[in-house]
């Protein structure tokens, strides 16, 4: 067999006998057969390049699938009453972070966040409580909760207080509303027993899941779902991404 077989050569062929869309006799088939096997034999990097090529392709029908469930829930993600909102309320783009105080890359995304916020005053942030990784998560999100109905505008000083604790525990987590100027006996109460902060823990859960997000952090800008911890630059580029389309200036 000549050397000149590519994969696109050779996809062609077995395209149609995988989709049903001809018969072949047993000749051809064997044929076929003997055209693979010589294939692999004699250009062996063929596999590799097949392997790309599906793996791009899932990619592009995942991150489709992504764009897709993110344009489906919009205004879950950014317009949810009971999601707190920080960074300039009436901003231009917004970003949607989904987070755990005791997720160590949420700790880590959380300086790049504060920086970027103060640089762009047109960024519009909206906090999703996720806690996922047991008890004391869960009793910081509910507390962090019921200070943003409590008082909304001590809630990002209270969120970033968090990331900076050694531990994220009961204790810890009142002194800070303490330290705040809140009653921490009355916001603890009212993290526990207010049914609405329970019911945002869990639709924030619900909406994760109808995403495909499995962890934290994870970021949402635009059409773009980011999980994990951003590479550094790459939410600033996605805001301006977005307004760049929406000026019709490409992106």
């Amino acid at each position: 067999m000549r050397r000149g077989w590519s994969w696109g050569a050779l996809l062609a062929l077995l395209l149609p006998l995988a989709a049903g869309a001809a018969e072949f006799d047993a000749a051809q088939e064997a044929r076929i057969r003997e055209l693979v096997r010589e294939t692999l034999r004699t250009q062996p990097e063929i596999v590799l390049e097949a392997l790309q090529i599906l793996r791009a392709r899932q990619q592009e029908a995942e991150a489709e699938a992504q764009r897709q469930a993110v344009a489906r829930h919009r205004a879950a993600l950014e317009q949810d009453p009971d999601s707190p909102v920080g960074g300039n309320p009436a901003g231009d783009v917004t970003i949607v972070e989904f987070f755990d105080y005791r997720c160590p890359y949420c700790r880590a995304a959380a300086p790049m966040v504060r920086e970027l916020l103060e640089r762009d005053g047109n960024i519009r942030f909206v906090y999703k409580e996720w806690p996922i990784l047991g008890p004391e998560s869960d009793f910081a999100a509910r507390v962090a909760l019921a200070v943003h109905r409590q008082a909304p505008e001590r809630y990002e000083a209270f969120h970033q207080r968090l990331y900076e604790l050694e531990e994220v525990g009961r204790e810890p987590v009142l002194q800070v509303v303490a330290e705040l100027g809140l009653d921490p006996v009355a916001i603890e109460r009212r993290a526990l027993e207010d049914p609405a902060i329970q019911a945002e823990i869990a639709d924030v859960a619900r909406l994760a899941e109808a995403l495909g997000i499995n962890g934290t952090p994870a970021f949402v800008v635009g059409d773009h779902l980011i999980p994990g911890l951003p590479e550094p630059g790459m939410l600033e580029r996605l805001v301006q991404a977005v307004r760049a389309q929406r000026t019709g200036g490409g992106g």
